[in-house]
């Protein structure tokens, strides 16, 4: 018996649809993409993999929604050789090298030349021009102490984690959502986000990839991004503090949404990350396909764990450039494993019912 290295659950609505009809790709209005650095290097297999055959012929234009390293993944889609930009993508990102003791400017630099290389002015227009993908990074929009940087940003921010651990709303004090949206989106899917204030910010050629390097800025880590293009003058910053794996209203999402995820729970914010009793589920999001790494697909990975972060310290260049490639490689099993399940029909039987 072979083992399922890819576990799918799925709201009730979706769980029915496939039910009776498989998972087709134009089933499926939303893509979405959490925030988690490293972390997504397991599902570039699975990106490529929808990125390329999966989403190649669908007729109607698909909504992505991704922050932090979401809306980088996505950057790919809407380039003229989506699946070339995100092995790109992957490849910078898996041979980011920085000096013994990096400061935050350095981060930031190197940040930008990898921006650089992988969305190159040219091709925004066309990605703007487009009306395959539509663009939707999270970003926020810092206010009082955290639009600084330095120790009055981190005095900010424990002020922030400290009011949303009592009452998510009132992260809302502290940053506000800006969505940064393809110029064709009507974000109907986004207009009636109440949970914490919203912004809608169109996305130019001015403002793309301000937009993008914003939505992965690492509060205390890299630079915030300050007055972007066409938006509201402020610092903005990762789209992960307010919406790290989303728990937002997706009633209106005409569809099904993917989600690909490297965890098997989502996380709603940045600072909800130690609160086990906030989790989204899909008793929330009846419409969402989850689909994330089996426990023993995570235990056969070196170290067995996921990359993230950390191994920028933890691991020597050589020691973490070898495991990364290898989790990389090993998650193209992922994508081998949900290709052969939907083109045998499998899927119906896979996929379970998502509840609490």
């Amino acid at each position: 018996m072979s083992t399922d290295l890819l576990q799918i659950r799925a709201g009730r609505e979706a769980w029915l649809q496939i039910q009776e009809h498989g998972l087709r790709a134009d089933d499926i209005s939303l893509l979405m993409g959490a925030s988690g650095g490293p972390k997504w290097f397991i599902l570039q297999g699975l990106d490529r993999f929808l990125f390329g055959d999966f989403f190649a012929n669908r007729e109607r234009p698909l909504d992505l929604l991704g922050s932090s390293a979401g809306g980088w993944r996505f950057a790919a889609l809407g380039q003229p050789d989506p699946v070339a930009a995100s092995e790109l993508f992957c490849q910078l990102y898996t041979g980011q090298t920085y000096s013994e003791k990096p400061d935050i400017a350095e981060i930031t630099d190197e940040a930008r030349k990898l921006l650089h290389q992988y969305v190159p002015d040219s091709v925004v227009p066309g990605m703007l021009a487009q009306n395959k993908f539509h663009h939707h990074m999270v970003v926020v929009r810092c206010k009082g102490l955290t639009a600084n940087e330095g120790k009055r940003q981190l005095a900010g921010m424990l002020l922030a984690a400290g009011a949303s651990s009592l009452k998510r709303a009132w992260l809302g004090k502290f940053y506000e959502r800006v969505v940064f949206h393809h110029p064709q989106s009507a974000c109907r899917f986004s207009r009636d986000w109440h949970d914490l204030p919203t912004t809608h910010v169109a996305l130019t050629a001015d403002n793309f990839k301000s937009a993008l390097l914003a939505t992965g800025s690492i509060p205390m880590v890299l630079d915030g991004v300050r007055d972007i293009a066409d938006a509201p003058a402020g610092v903005y910053r990762d789209g992960g503090i307010t919406d790290y794996h989303f728990d937002v209203d997706l009633s209106a999402v005409d569809g099904l949404v993917l989600y690909p995820h490297f965890y098997s729970h989502v996380i709603p914010g940045w600072f909800d990350k130690a609160l086990s009793w906030r989790r989204t589920t899909g008793k929330q999001w009846p419409k969402v396909i989850l689909m994330a790494p089996s426990a023993e697909f995570v235990a056969s990975l070196p170290y067995g764990k996921i990359p993230d972060r950390n191994d920028f310290a933890r691991l020597d260049v050589p020691t973490r450039f070898a495991y990364w490639r290898e989790a990389v490689a090993q998650g193209q099993r992922l994508a081998e494993q949900l290709q052969e399940w939907i083109a045998t029909d499998q899927i119906r039987n896979k996929v379970k019912l998502w509840t609490p």
